[in-house]
């Protein structure tokens, strides 16, 4: 009688994937630097007299569009499958998420999945916690989860955290003109500025303001989505890692900063689920479902809240 022989256990493959290349290197540092030294350098030199209704106007929509594209679409659609969508509404979203400069949709879903595998742990991209809770190391925490993490050569494994990405055509395309998507970002507010205000310094003004200051304020509060979110705040649901609800940014944040709830239950498309917490994205989505642009909308229940809760 012929003994059986046990199939192999599939060997998982490697959190990451190489380094990144120079190139690699100077193009997300060029993203993260300069619209923030612009932030930096027109708050003082122009504030007052250099920024007016018509730049913030045009920064407000852009911000809105973008966010969004962000948190209903590289988060809570492309990253945790919250709701299914139609071909047309996913490619608008990725594109949205696009113009918020934050990288690549494939790229920005693999870090994120990353970080929930490991939140909190070695293997986390972001956490504030990975030096140490004295108050040093905790500030070093803070600065690697904000913004200093984004400066390391580490690439997260596509093919472990996003193949269902990497398999798909139109994100692929989307992925590959990231690009495209910026020089939008920076430049369509400034051609909206000149035009609008038949001037140069309109379109001047707008580029300041709409575009490289709103990217640079967009980044911070994403950022600190990882960074605070991880480290000051209430923690209704028992989660494994230290994400915390932080409500002075919930309404900048379009609810990404309800983070306890959302790291206790990722597949929620709403993350701010109890009474009196706002969550704009929620609430778009919940737009989109009505005109049956999305289904399998995954709303969160009084039976499943109970469950989670302390």
């Amino acid at each position: 009688m012929t003994a059986s022989v046990k199939a192999p256990r599939p060997v998982a493959k490697p959190v990451l994937s190489g380094r990144q290349s120079v190139a690699e290197l100077i193009t997300i540092r060029t993203f993260l630097l300069v619209p923030f030294l612009a932030l930096a350098a027109a708050v003082p030199v122009f504030w007052g007299w250099g920024v007016s209704w018509l730049d913030l106007t045009i920064g407000g929509a852009f911000f809105v569009v973008s966010t969004l594209g962000i948190t209903v679409g590289y988060h809570r659609y492309f990253t945790h499958g919250a709701f299914r969508a139609k071909r047309a509404l996913r490619i608008a979203l990725a594109v949205a998420g696009g113009l918020a400069a934050q990288g690549p949709v494939i790229g920005w879903v693999a870090d994120h999945r990353r970080h929930h595998a490991f939140s909190d742990r070695e293997g986390d991209p972001h956490s504030p916690w990975l030096f140490g809770t004295s108050p040093l190391a905790l500030a070093r925490g803070f600065w690697h989860a904000h913004m200093g993490w984004l400066f390391g050569r580490d690439k997260t494994n596509v093919d472990r955290f996003a193949p269902d990405l990497e398999a798909d055509r139109d994100m692929r395309v989307v992925d590959r003109l990231f690009p495209l998507w910026v020089v939008v970002s920076l430049l369509l507010p400034p051609l909206l500025g000149g035009l609008i205000t038949l001037s140069w310094w309109g379109a001047l003004t707008a580029f300041l303001w709409a575009g490289l200051a709103r990217i640079s304020f967009q980044h911070h509060v994403t950022w600190s989505v990882n960074s605070i979110c991880h480290m000051i705040g209430e923690r209704p649901f028992a989660s494994r890692d230290r994400s915390a609800n932080f409500w002075p940014l919930a309404i900048l944040s379009m609810g990404e900063s309800w983070h306890n709830t959302h790291h206790e239950d990722p597949t929620s498309a709403r993350h701010g689920a109890q009474r009196g917490q706002i969550d704009i994205s929620a609430r778009v989505i919940w737009a989109f479902e009505k005109l049956g642009w999305a289904w399998n909308v995954r709303w969160p229940t009084a039976k499943r809240l109970a469950a989670l809760a302390r």
